[in-house]
């Protein structure tokens, strides 16, 4: 184990322990965050639901401990008319919205929103307790996602994205023809 790097040995939902590296947290940055969560394939965890591609909030959750232990996670809403402060976003008409921050470090935070939503993907109006609680957990994986776990989910890849060298990554671009007069 190299100085400055702490060891951690998990169990992770049965699994045999694993050896597990965590970085130290003055060197956590929004690049080094982005390069560890967007190489984890998730594939094995995702579900289909209507055509999509869903992490469940508990795996996302999972793997996010694994790595970064010490995230906070904070959610925003609105006060409303009579000085109550909610968790969530209500519109005119009666739907909803909720809103999460992940923050990992002193340095790296970023937001997310949501609607409130049923399962056809349409928002509800007036939504219930379930509703708005579903749509908190769709949102932090979401947020997750931003950071990098399952970013590939929301692109419509299939596979996680690989650090591709510069120069193999270029493409000769195509001649185009000029139109005929």
């Amino acid at each position: 184990v190299k100085a400055g790097v702490k060891l951690r040995i998990s169990a992770h939902n049965g699994q045999q322990p694993r050896e597990e590296k965590e970085m130290p947290e003055a060197r956590l940055t929004a690049a080094t965050i982005w390069k560890t969560l967007s190489a984890v394939n998730v594939n094995d965890r995702t579900e289909e639901k209507g055509g999509l591609t869903y992490l469940s909030w508990a795996w996302a959750w999972s793997i996010m401990m694994d790595h970064y232990p010490q995230l906070k996670v904070t959610w925003h809403g609105m006060t409303d008319e009579n000085g109550v402060t909610r968790d969530i976003t209500i519109y005119p008409g009666g739907t909803a919205s909720v809103c999460c921050s992940v923050a990992i470090g002193d340095n790296v935070k970023r937001d997310m929103w949501l609607p409130v939503m049923d399962y056809k993907n349409k928002a509800i109006v007036n939504p219930d307790s379930r509703a708005i609680s579903d749509a908190k957990q769709r949102c932090l994986t979401k947020c997750f996602s931003v950071l990098g776990l399952g970013a590939y989910i929301y692109a419509g890849e299939d596979l996680p994205m690989e650090e591709v060298p510069v120069e193999k990554a270029t493409v000769k671009a195509k001649a185009k023809k000029a139109p005929a007069k």
